[in-house]
């Protein structure tokens, strides 16, 4: 499910689970591992996806099945790859290489820097739409994106936008007029940070991102079981099964 290509110091992990790359259990925990090795063993790490798409999400038409210690355990694997993001110890870019909504932008919050296509390439977390409340770790880290106010109003609405409206708010940094220009982009952006003194910048790195790792310091803040328990709601469950079934009939 992960592709895994070195180019000198920098890897490049391609998330590869077509159609969509879906986040199911086995994805979340590959790409946690992928990270934690890129973290030892190179010195910048990409995260990018399928031409066009990048990554469309949780997977829904799966995990609707799943029962509640599943889904709280999925839940929780889900929050250690946002914090094994976040904790990286080297610059880590994403490539988002088309579509990017919801769980796919929400990846994307803890890296360093998010580079999309232009056209009409969608993006936004949409999780109000589907049933779903964003979590708090989930909600500081778009705030310390964009801020409070715009953070509020994308949010409540589960607004989905394009990559213009994106760059727009500061929810990505830079497009690029192609899918595979952002892969191309990120190695640019990681060989000019490397080429800082390291120690420098990896110091600076760490200060700049202190609030970042301060999200997950405190574990009874992380809200599983209140994701549970909304994910498990009446008007939660009807409002999922709706959206999987719009989406089997395509």
């Amino acid at each position: 499910m992960i592709e895994s290509t070195d180019h000198g110091d920098i890897r490049v992990l391609k998330l590869a689970r077509p159609p969509a790359n879906a986040l199911n259990p086995e994805l979340v925990e590959s790409l946690t591992l992928a990270l934690q090795d890129a973290s030892r063993q190179a010195n910048a790490v990409i995260v990018s996806g399928l031409p066009g798409m990048f990554c469309a999400g949780l997977d829904l038409p799966e995990l609707i099945h799943h029962g509640r210690e599943p889904l709280s355990r999925f839940w929780q694997s889900f929050l250690r790859l946002l914090k094994t993001i976040a904790h990286m110890p080297v610059p880590t870019v994403f490539a988002l290489t088309g579509h990017a909504p919801a769980g796919g932008i929400v990846l994307a919050l803890y890296g360093d820097y998010r580079i999309m296509p232009r056209g009409n390439f969608k993006t936004g977390l949409n999780e109000v739409q589907v049933g779903l409340v964003v979590p708090g770790v989930i909600h500081q880290a778009l705030v310390r994106t964009i801020g409070a106010h715009t953070a509020e109003r994308i949010l409540v609405a589960g607004e989905i936008m394009d990559s213009e409206r994106a760059l727009g708010i500061g929810l990505v940094d830079e497009l690029v007029d192609t899918p595979e220009e952002t892969v191309s982009r990120a190695m640019e952006w990681c060989q000019q940070h490397l080429q800082l003194p390291r120690q420098a910048m990896l110091t600076t790195r760490a200060l700049a991102r202190a609030d970042l790792h301060a999200l997950f310091s405190d574990s009874s803040e992380l809200g599983v079981e209140k994701f549970v328990e909304v994910w498990f709601s009446e008007s939660s469950r009807n409002t999922l099964e709706a959206v999987v079934s719009r989406l089997q009939k395509k």
